[in-house]
């Protein structure tokens, strides 16, 4: 068992996705979705800093972070794989993928980056002109949009993750993207007003990409939208 994951996969499991928290946002944001489905289990990372890390720095780059984290999960690419990503996690799910293939480690079956441009269109998104202020109100309305308390001293807390995140993004440049070997799916959200499906238009300079886009708004993900689901559990399928 390793930190990064915070349940033992399945030892009979068909395919694994592992499922990365965006920005701010520990494993917990997956609480609404089923280990698995048709086989393919879906794994919550979890990453420094946050939920049961909360004493441990996140590295100062995207490419430590993904050295660290594709070491961990090396025991347990030994059925076909994917990761998953949203907004600021698909680039780590991107780099993640690209690291794995660059060590000679089993590449992945398949990338799916969900609403996020690709690589080298970024780095973008309104949270990196926010201020603390700005990013405190962000994290009160999410809480209170979850029917949720926000108490301060956890918004605190989170604030710190979020900053570090935010910060993080800032510094991830790639003007010359790597092409992964496997397939990537490309999903955008009909009502996404934080990246629209036709700002994702860059992802096949990363590799071969599919896209799609599925009903609702930026955060409907954590929702475990029956679709979504069937997207990512069928790895080795061409097209959604």
């Amino acid at each position: 068992m390793t930190v990064w994951l915070p349940r033992e996969p399945s030892r009979v499991a068909a395919g694994r996705v592992f499922c990365i928290p965006q920005a701010g946002y520990g494993s917990g944001v997956y609480a609404a979705w089923p280990a698995q489905r048709d086989g393919v289990e879906f794994l919550p990372v979890e990453l420094p800093g946050r939920m049961t890390r909360f004493g441990e720095a996140m590295p100062e780059s995207f490419a430590l972070l993904v050295r660290d984290l594709a070491f961990a999960l090396a025991p347990y690419l030994d059925v076909p794989y994917a990761f998953f990503g949203h907004c600021w996690s698909a680039h780590v799910a991107y780099e993640a993928t690209a690291r794995i293939e660059a060590v000679g480690g089993p590449p992945a079956a398949r990338l799916f980056v969900s609403s996020q441009v690709a690589p080298q269109d970024g780095p973008y998104g309104r949270m990196l002109d926010m201020t603390d202020a700005d990013l405190t109100r962000e994290l009160e309305e999410t809480v209170r949009a979850q029917g949720n308390t926000p108490y301060p001293d956890l918004v605190a807390l989170y604030l710190r993750v979020l900053r570090g995140d935010v910060e993080l993004a800032r510094r991830y440049v790639v003007p010359e993207p790597v092409r992964v070997a496997c397939p990537i799916t490309a999903i955008g959200w009909s009502g996404d007003t934080e990246v629209g499906p036709g700002l994702m238009t860059g992802w096949p300079a990363c590799g071969d990409t599919t896209f799609t886009v599925f009903d609702g708004p930026h955060l409907r993900f954590a929702e475990a939208p029956p679709e979504l689901l069937d997207t990512l559990s069928r790895l080795h399928v061409t097209s959604p």
